[in-house]
């Protein structure tokens, strides 16, 4: 029999932590999925938005509020939706929509969804309907949910950053049309507020803001020169393709490297349409002026200096010769920027992810750190104590599992309070992080991050046991330095 003595206050964790186990990781860091040296990578790629230009949360407020006017005056949607602003924190990226059902929601790497971050419009769908909608369980097929590219025949993923804005207005939307009982189509409106975010980007509205005030919207401009200068300075060759028109690149590399940004790159492709850029044979490389202005003649060599539009990759390969593992390649967007390159043409990848500096400053602190060693320790106790079966053995156990749900909420909370973080649910991997591992050799959160390290330094992957491997439950946090007390001394703290 268990004594009910043995439910237990989270104050008595500070005796479990060694002092010094908090602040051990840092933001600034480059974290590997991949061995690789840096000392075998002769190229490097950038992407030009969020990889090269980091931009402030201010450009997300002007994407959902221009979108949200396309909607009213020119899809002729209610007035009433002027009310609506931008939510800050509101969504993460990698949630996958339902368009059938109107559910926005995070799903892990095993294709569940995680009870507690399902939510239609502005408000959390109690996970018992969510269950039902499901057919009675949390698990979505694989047929729906999505290719390659992050797109199913009904969920879509959110993957960019930029989509962040995409997921609050459609929040925002419904959340109007089901709170004055208006009936909608989900296909229907989700398309429409699809290609509204579309306008703001292809109709140059976003980026004319941009140059505006780039001030105000672009961030760590200054390390972005420091990092070029030094990889050129290491005889390293530089080049760029991304899906930003010439003009909008331009200013902006001026703006954070200087007028002479382009004698820092061997190739500049501009407007390349990825993720087809890497796939389809059929759009060939055209010239740019200095102006902008295309070329007509027929490219039968990339120059250094010279800007590019479209193309594909594959005459890239031709032309250039780069191939394999002495390039490496770092975007923001997962599928667009980094699959199709590691899968398919064996480059390194390296993705950037700005909300890990906020992740890992979270995991850093006290409070996180209590409260994920007290879930071990009471998951632990769980499953070594369920064998005890009588009444009084079950009352305890059901106030575990009790005070471990109510910890795995606190500590979701931590992060984000509707979608918690965008790395885990609540112990298995998100669909986003499990992509992140297989796309990429390496992820951070900036480029600037490549500064505090050596151009020869080689990453090496942490060695994670395997289920089989690992001690039982005593899963190490930080660097190793703490662990989970065994369960028989944790039955006797009190």
């Amino acid at each position: 029999m268990l004594s009910a003595s043995l439910t237990s206050p989270l104050s008595l964790l500070l005796d479990l932590l060694p002092p010094g186990v908090c602040n051990l990781l840092n933001p600034a860091a480059i974290y590997a999925n991949n061995e690789i040296s840096l000392g075998d990578v002769e190229i490097y790629g950038f992407d030009y938005d969020y990889t090269l230009a980091q931009y402030s949360n201010l450009l997300h407020s002007m994407i959902f509020n221009t979108a949200r006017d396309i909607l009213i005056e020119q899809f002729k949607y209610p007035e009433g939706l002027g009310k609506y602003d931008y939510i800050p924190g509101f969504a993460i990226r990698g949630l996958h929509y339902d368009v059938q059902k109107s559910l926005l929601m995070k799903i892990d790497a095993f294709h569940y969804v995680q009870l507690g971050t399902a939510y239609r419009g502005l408000k959390p769908v109690p996970d018992e309907e969510v269950i039902e909608l499901y057919g009675g369980t949390q698990h979505i097929p694989l047929y729906q949910m999505s290719d390659f590219y992050g797109k199913g025949p009904s969920l879509k993923q959110f993957m960019d950053i930029f989509s962040l804005p995409e997921m609050t207005l459609l929040s925002s939307v419904i959340d109007y049309f089901i709170t004055h009982g208006i009936e909608f189509d989900q296909v229907h409106l989700y398309k429409d507020i699809s290609d509204a975010i579309r306008d703001v980007h292809v109709k140059g509205v976003m980026y004319k803001w941009i140059e505006k005030d780039m001030e105000q919207y672009i961030l760590h401009g200054d390390e972005i020169y420091a990092v070029l200068n030094r990889l050129v300075n290491h005889k390293k060759k530089l080049f760029l393709i991304t899906n930003s028109p010439f003009s909008f690149v331009d200013k902006g590399m001026k703006h954070m490297v200087g007028k002479n940004w382009r004698d820092l790159f061997d190739m500049v492709i501009v407007q390349a349409d990825k993720p087809n850029f890497f796939t389809d044979r059929r759009k060939p490389f055209r010239k740019l002026d200095d102006k902008g202005s295309l070329q007509w003649d027929k490219i039968n060599q990339l120059e250094k200096g010279k800007i590019y539009k479209e193309g594909n990759l594959f005459d890239f390969l031709r032309l250039t010769g780069w191939r394999g593992s002495k390039v490496l390649y770092f975007g923001d967007h997962l599928y667009s920027d980094l699959a199709d390159l590691m899968l398919r043409h064996g480059w390194r990848t390296g993705a950037i992810v700005p909300e890990l500096e906020t992740e890992i400053r979270i995991i850093n602190t006290e409070q996180y750190m209590h409260s994920l060693t007290w879930q071990q320790a009471l998951t632990g106790l769980l499953e070594r104590m369920q064998m005890y079966q009588d009444a009084e053995s079950k009352q305890v156990l059901l106030e575990w599992m009790k005070e471990r749900q109510e910890i795995r909420s606190l500590t979701k909370n931590l992060f984000n309070p509707q979608f918690g973080s965008i790395f885990r649910t609540f112990h298995n991997p998100t669909y986003f992080s499990r992509r992140l591992v297989r796309f990429s050799d390496i992820y951070m959160a900036s480029i600037s991050c490549l500064l505090n390290y050596d151009v020869n330094f080689t990453f090496y992957p942490r060695r994670t046991p395997l289920q089989h491997e690992a001690p039982l439950w005593m899963d190490q946090l930080c660097t190793g330095c703490m662990k989970t007390p065994f369960l028989e001394e944790m039955v006797h703290i009190r």
